[in-house]
């Protein structure tokens, strides 16, 4: 093949793929976007949990998504609205010095409640809120055959509340 047949065959692609490729490429920034916020304190260890929880969403939906009919090879990327996020129980302890009416100095002091959960301990949650996606694709390898976009578009939607217009299902390469 002459460098000229070589040239149409990579024009051939992109013109096939280019939406495809659009999207991932917008995908992958919007990742590596930084928010703007900076968690400090006491909720670090929680974002990064988040983190972790929403790359285990991923892989779940995968799973999952792998097993329906005809879609073969899948791999799935979520973006977030906003994050979810866990409350921890705390006790909290104030402690001064002098009288009570005037005191000198004073420190506060929070621990974390944990609980005995199979012999492991863990925080105790004392309220959870779950993300809110903004937009899902789907790369699969039955992504050309329309009913396996549509069930794979319906499990997405029931799985994280989002419309069928924000789920694009797309073949794999």
């Amino acid at each position: 093949m002459d460098g000229k047949g070589k040239a149409e065959g990579v024009k051939k692609l992109w013109d096939k793929y280019k939406f495809a490729a659009l999207v991932m490429l917008i995908g992958a920034v919007l990742l590596l976007w930084p928010s703007g916020s900076s968690s400090t304190g006491k909720n670090s260890g929680q974002s990064g949990t988040a983190a972790v929880e929403a790359a285990d969403i991923q892989r779940e939906m995968e799973d999952i998504l792998g097993k329906i009919a005809g879609v073969g090879q899948v791999q799935v990327m979520l973006t977030l609205e906003q994050s979810g996020e866990r409350q921890l129980a705390q006790d909290g302890e104030l402690s001064y010095s002098g009288s009570p009416q005037e005191p000198e100095d004073y420190s506060r002091r929070w621990e974390t409640i944990m609980a005995s959960d199979s012999g492991e301990d863990a925080p105790v949650v004392t309220r959870q809120t779950y993300p809110v996606y903004r937009g899902a694709l789907v790369v699969c390898q039955g992504g050309n055959r329309a009913e396996v976009r549509l069930a794979v578009t319906e499990a997405v939607t029931a799985l994280t509340g989002l419309s069928a217009d924000r789920v694009t299902v797309a073949q794999w390469q």
